[in-house]
Protein backbone atom coordinates (compact mmCIF):
# COMPACT_ATOMS: atom_id res chain seq x y z
CA UNK A 1 0.00 0.00 0.00
CA UNK A 2 1.34 3.39 -0.95
CA UNK A 3 1.86 5.72 2.00
CA UNK A 4 0.78 9.34 1.94
CA UNK A 5 2.94 12.14 3.21
CA UNK A 6 0.34 13.17 5.80
CA UNK A 7 1.44 10.85 8.67
CA UNK A 8 4.78 12.58 9.25
CA UNK A 9 5.45 11.91 12.92
CA UNK A 10 5.59 14.47 15.68
CA UNK A 11 9.32 15.07 15.76
CA UNK A 12 9.37 18.23 13.65
CA UNK A 13 6.83 20.30 15.54
CA UNK A 14 7.60 19.00 19.02
CA UNK A 15 11.38 19.26 18.82
CA UNK A 16 11.15 22.71 17.26
CA UNK A 17 8.88 23.93 20.01
CA UNK A 18 10.85 22.43 22.87
CA UNK A 19 14.08 23.93 21.51
CA UNK A 20 12.46 27.34 21.21
CA UNK A 21 11.02 27.53 24.71
CA UNK A 22 14.05 26.01 26.42
CA UNK A 23 15.79 28.35 28.90
CA UNK A 24 19.09 27.74 27.08
CA UNK A 25 19.02 29.93 23.95
CA UNK A 26 20.09 28.45 20.63
CA UNK A 27 20.65 24.95 22.03
CA UNK A 28 20.81 23.52 18.52
CA UNK A 29 21.52 25.25 15.18
CA UNK A 30 18.60 25.64 12.80
CA UNK A 31 18.82 27.32 9.42
CA UNK A 32 15.31 28.72 9.86
CA UNK A 33 15.91 30.09 13.35
CA UNK A 34 16.34 33.85 13.75
CA UNK A 35 17.66 35.77 16.79
CA UNK A 36 15.30 36.98 19.50
CA UNK A 37 13.98 40.44 18.71
CA UNK A 38 11.70 42.93 20.45
CA UNK A 39 8.48 43.60 18.56
CA UNK A 40 5.84 46.29 19.27
CA UNK A 41 2.82 44.57 20.76
CA UNK A 42 0.47 46.05 18.15
CA UNK A 43 2.38 44.19 15.40
CA UNK A 44 1.45 40.82 16.92
CA UNK A 45 -1.83 39.03 16.28
CA UNK A 46 -3.34 35.72 17.39
CA UNK A 47 -3.35 32.51 15.39
CA UNK A 48 -6.96 32.04 14.15
CA UNK A 49 -6.49 28.25 14.41
CA UNK A 50 -5.46 28.41 18.07
CA UNK A 51 -6.75 25.18 19.69
CA UNK A 52 -7.41 26.92 23.01
CA UNK A 53 -10.81 28.60 22.76
CA UNK A 54 -11.20 29.83 26.32
CA UNK A 55 -8.87 31.83 28.55
CA UNK A 56 -9.72 31.94 32.25
CA UNK A 57 -9.57 35.56 33.36
CA UNK A 58 -8.26 34.74 36.84
CA UNK A 59 -5.31 32.87 35.32
CA UNK A 60 -4.60 35.76 32.95
CA UNK A 61 -4.69 38.16 35.91
CA UNK A 62 -2.12 36.04 37.77
CA UNK A 63 0.11 35.96 34.70
CA UNK A 64 -0.34 39.72 34.27
CA UNK A 65 0.83 40.31 37.84
CA UNK A 66 3.89 38.12 37.23
CA UNK A 67 4.73 39.98 34.00
CA UNK A 68 4.43 43.35 35.74
CA UNK A 69 6.92 42.19 38.35
CA UNK A 70 9.40 40.16 36.28
CA UNK A 71 8.61 40.89 32.63
CA UNK A 72 8.11 38.27 29.91
CA UNK A 73 10.82 35.69 30.57
CA UNK A 74 10.15 33.43 27.58
CA UNK A 75 9.96 34.83 24.05
CA UNK A 76 6.86 34.20 22.01
CA UNK A 77 7.25 32.06 18.90
CA UNK A 78 5.94 33.90 15.84
CA UNK A 79 6.11 33.82 12.07
CA UNK A 80 6.17 36.80 9.70
CA UNK A 81 2.84 37.64 8.02
CA UNK A 82 3.26 40.68 5.83
CA UNK A 83 5.25 43.83 6.49
CA UNK A 84 5.90 44.35 10.21
CA UNK A 85 3.19 41.83 11.12
CA UNK A 86 3.71 38.61 13.06
CA UNK A 87 1.32 35.75 13.76
CA UNK A 88 1.67 34.13 17.18
CA UNK A 89 2.47 30.43 16.95
CA UNK A 90 3.05 29.83 20.67
CA UNK A 91 2.54 32.23 23.58
CA UNK A 92 -0.90 33.77 23.11
CA UNK A 93 -1.54 33.73 26.88
CA UNK A 94 1.64 35.76 27.43
CA UNK A 95 0.56 38.19 24.69
CA UNK A 96 -2.89 38.67 26.25
CA UNK A 97 -1.44 39.12 29.73
CA UNK A 98 1.19 41.55 28.40
CA UNK A 99 -1.60 43.69 26.93
CA UNK A 100 -3.26 43.78 30.34
CA UNK A 101 0.10 44.75 31.85
CA UNK A 102 0.27 47.58 29.25
CA UNK A 103 3.63 46.52 27.84
CA UNK A 104 4.63 48.18 24.59
CA UNK A 105 6.85 45.46 23.13
CA UNK A 106 7.55 41.77 23.60
CA UNK A 107 10.50 39.43 22.97
CA UNK A 108 9.80 37.07 20.08
CA UNK A 109 11.57 34.32 18.22
CA UNK A 110 10.73 34.46 14.52
CA UNK A 111 10.40 31.13 12.74
CA UNK A 112 9.59 30.38 9.10
CA UNK A 113 6.86 27.83 9.84
CA UNK A 114 4.44 26.75 7.12
CA UNK A 115 0.69 26.46 7.83
CA UNK A 116 0.89 22.76 8.73
CA UNK A 117 3.73 23.29 11.21
CA UNK A 118 1.98 26.29 12.77
CA UNK A 119 -1.09 24.19 13.54
CA UNK A 120 0.93 21.25 14.83
CA UNK A 121 3.14 23.36 17.09
CA UNK A 122 0.17 25.39 18.38
CA UNK A 123 -1.66 22.20 19.39
CA UNK A 124 1.39 20.63 21.00
CA UNK A 125 2.30 23.86 22.83
CA UNK A 126 -1.15 23.92 24.38
CA UNK A 127 -1.11 20.26 25.34
CA UNK A 128 2.41 20.40 26.77
CA UNK A 129 2.55 23.85 28.31
CA UNK A 130 -0.93 25.08 29.20
CA UNK A 131 -3.60 23.97 31.64
CA UNK A 132 -6.21 22.85 29.15
CA UNK A 133 -9.51 21.49 30.38
CA UNK A 134 -10.10 17.82 29.48
CA UNK A 135 -12.33 18.60 26.51
CA UNK A 136 -9.82 21.04 24.98
CA UNK A 137 -7.00 18.54 25.52
CA UNK A 138 -9.03 15.75 23.89
CA UNK A 139 -9.91 18.04 20.98
CA UNK A 140 -6.21 18.83 20.57
CA UNK A 141 -5.39 15.12 20.31
CA UNK A 142 -8.16 14.60 17.77
CA UNK A 143 -6.95 17.56 15.73
CA UNK A 144 -3.41 16.16 15.66
CA UNK A 145 -4.74 12.78 14.52
CA UNK A 146 -7.08 14.16 11.87
CA UNK A 147 -4.78 16.88 10.53
CA UNK A 148 -1.51 14.96 10.51
CA UNK A 149 -2.48 11.29 10.54
CA UNK A 150 -0.85 10.63 13.92
CA UNK A 151 -1.88 7.49 15.79
CA UNK A 152 -2.63 7.30 19.50
CA UNK A 153 0.56 5.30 19.97
CA UNK A 154 2.62 8.00 18.22
CA UNK A 155 1.02 10.75 20.25
CA UNK A 156 1.63 8.88 23.50
CA UNK A 157 5.30 8.35 22.65
CA UNK A 158 5.96 11.92 21.50
CA UNK A 159 4.05 13.68 24.29
CA UNK A 160 5.22 11.45 27.12
CA UNK A 161 1.70 10.30 28.00
CA UNK A 162 0.18 6.83 28.14
CA UNK A 163 -1.97 5.59 25.29
CA UNK A 164 -4.78 4.89 27.77
CA UNK A 165 -4.68 8.54 28.92
CA UNK A 166 -5.11 9.76 25.35
CA UNK A 167 -7.79 7.16 24.51
CA UNK A 168 -9.79 7.86 27.69
CA UNK A 169 -9.73 11.62 27.11
CA UNK A 170 -10.78 11.29 23.47
CA UNK A 171 -13.76 9.17 24.51
CA UNK A 172 -15.03 12.24 26.35
CA UNK A 173 -15.72 13.78 22.92
CA UNK A 174 -18.47 11.17 22.38
CA UNK A 175 -20.53 12.75 25.19
CA UNK A 176 -23.40 15.13 24.30
CA UNK A 177 -22.44 18.78 23.99
CA UNK A 178 -24.28 19.86 27.15
CA UNK A 179 -22.31 17.32 29.21
CA UNK A 180 -19.03 18.45 27.62
CA UNK A 181 -19.86 22.05 28.53
CA UNK A 182 -20.41 21.06 32.17
CA UNK A 183 -17.02 19.34 32.11
CA UNK A 184 -15.33 22.37 30.56
CA UNK A 185 -16.87 24.63 33.20
CA UNK A 186 -15.60 22.38 35.99
CA UNK A 187 -19.11 21.47 37.16
CA UNK A 188 -18.40 17.81 36.37
CA UNK A 189 -15.09 16.08 37.00
CA UNK A 190 -13.32 13.91 34.44
CA UNK A 191 -14.23 10.89 36.60
CA UNK A 192 -17.92 11.76 36.40
CA UNK A 193 -17.70 12.28 32.65
CA UNK A 194 -15.90 8.98 32.04
CA UNK A 195 -18.63 7.16 33.96
CA UNK A 196 -21.30 8.76 31.76
CA UNK A 197 -19.76 7.60 28.47
CA UNK A 198 -21.54 4.22 28.56
CA UNK A 199 -24.82 5.60 29.91
CA UNK A 200 -27.96 5.56 27.77
CA UNK A 201 -28.96 9.06 28.90
CA UNK A 202 -25.78 10.94 29.93
CA UNK A 203 -27.44 14.38 29.85
CA UNK A 204 -30.17 13.31 32.26
CA UNK A 205 -27.68 11.63 34.58
CA UNK A 206 -25.39 14.68 34.49
CA UNK A 207 -28.26 16.82 35.78
CA UNK A 208 -28.92 14.24 38.51
CA UNK A 209 -25.24 14.37 39.51
CA UNK A 210 -25.35 18.15 39.90
CA UNK A 211 -28.66 18.13 41.73
CA UNK A 212 -27.70 15.37 44.15
CA UNK A 213 -24.00 16.15 44.48
CA UNK A 214 -23.17 12.55 43.59
CA UNK A 215 -19.62 11.28 43.93
CA UNK A 216 -17.80 9.57 41.06
CA UNK A 217 -18.30 6.18 42.73
CA UNK A 218 -22.04 6.81 43.16
CA UNK A 219 -22.24 7.87 39.51
CA UNK A 220 -20.46 4.70 38.38
CA UNK A 221 -22.88 2.59 40.45
CA UNK A 222 -25.87 4.43 38.97
CA UNK A 223 -24.65 3.89 35.40
CA UNK A 224 -23.82 0.22 36.09
CA UNK A 225 -27.28 -0.36 37.52
CA UNK A 226 -28.85 1.17 34.43
CA UNK A 227 -26.69 -0.83 32.02
CA UNK A 228 -27.37 -4.08 33.88
CA UNK A 229 -31.13 -3.63 33.70
CA UNK A 230 -31.97 -1.29 36.55
CA UNK A 231 -34.06 0.94 34.28
CA UNK A 232 -37.36 0.20 32.60
CA UNK A 233 -35.59 -0.53 29.32
CA UNK A 234 -34.12 -3.84 30.39
CA UNK A 235 -33.35 -5.41 27.03
CA UNK A 236 -31.02 -2.79 25.61
CA UNK A 237 -28.79 -2.56 28.72
CA UNK A 238 -28.60 -6.36 28.95
CA UNK A 239 -27.44 -6.54 25.35
CA UNK A 240 -24.70 -4.05 26.19
CA UNK A 241 -23.70 -6.02 29.29
CA UNK A 242 -23.38 -9.26 27.27
CA UNK A 243 -20.73 -7.82 24.98
CA UNK A 244 -17.33 -9.37 25.48
CA UNK A 245 -14.31 -7.33 26.58
CA UNK A 246 -12.76 -7.28 23.10
CA UNK A 247 -15.92 -5.84 21.55
CA UNK A 248 -16.20 -3.13 24.19
CA UNK A 249 -12.51 -2.30 23.81
CA UNK A 250 -12.97 -2.02 20.03
CA UNK A 251 -15.99 0.26 20.57
CA UNK A 252 -13.87 2.45 22.81
CA UNK A 253 -10.99 2.65 20.33
CA UNK A 254 -13.30 3.46 17.41
CA UNK A 255 -15.10 6.10 19.48
CA UNK A 256 -11.80 7.68 20.50
CA UNK A 257 -10.45 7.69 16.94
CA UNK A 258 -13.44 9.37 15.29
CA UNK A 259 -14.66 11.36 18.30
CA UNK A 260 -18.21 9.98 18.09
CA UNK A 261 -19.99 7.27 20.07
CA UNK A 262 -19.75 3.88 18.33
CA UNK A 263 -21.79 0.79 19.21
CA UNK A 264 -21.11 -2.70 17.80
CA UNK A 265 -23.45 -5.69 17.88
CA UNK A 266 -22.88 -9.16 16.43
CA UNK A 267 -25.42 -11.74 15.30
CA UNK A 268 -25.26 -14.67 17.77
CA UNK A 269 -23.24 -17.54 16.31
CA UNK A 270 -22.42 -15.66 13.11
CA UNK A 271 -19.92 -13.20 11.69
CA UNK A 272 -22.30 -10.45 10.67
CA UNK A 273 -23.55 -7.56 12.76
CA UNK A 274 -24.02 -3.84 12.72
CA UNK A 275 -22.18 -0.70 13.73
CA UNK A 276 -24.08 2.34 14.99
CA UNK A 277 -22.38 5.75 15.02
CA UNK A 278 -24.17 8.49 16.94
CA UNK A 279 -23.64 12.17 16.19
CA UNK A 280 -24.82 15.14 18.23
CA UNK A 281 -24.75 17.90 15.61
CA UNK A 282 -24.63 18.56 11.88
CA UNK A 283 -20.99 19.54 12.28
CA UNK A 284 -20.33 16.05 13.66
CA UNK A 285 -22.18 14.56 10.70
CA UNK A 286 -20.16 16.64 8.22
CA UNK A 287 -16.92 15.52 9.85
CA UNK A 288 -18.04 11.88 9.82
CA UNK A 289 -18.94 12.11 6.12
CA UNK A 290 -15.49 13.57 5.39
CA UNK A 291 -13.82 10.71 7.26
CA UNK A 292 -15.89 8.06 5.48
CA UNK A 293 -15.34 9.57 2.04
CA UNK A 294 -11.58 10.02 2.48
CA UNK A 295 -9.47 7.61 0.44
Amino acid sequence: MEKKTKPRGLGRGLSALMADVSPEPQAAPDSRRRPDIMVPIEQLFANPNQPRRSFIQADLDDLTASIKEKGVLQPLIVRPKGKDRYEIVAGERRWRAAQQAQLHELPVLVRDFDDVEVLEVAIIENIQRADLNPVEEAAGYRQLMESFGHTQEKLAEALGKSRSHIANLMRLLTLPEDVRVLLQEGKLTTGHARALITAENPSELARAILKGGLSVRATEALVKKQVNGGSQKSKAPKATAEKDADTRALEGDLSANIGLKVSLSHKPGGESGEMVIRYESLDDLDRLCSLLSAS
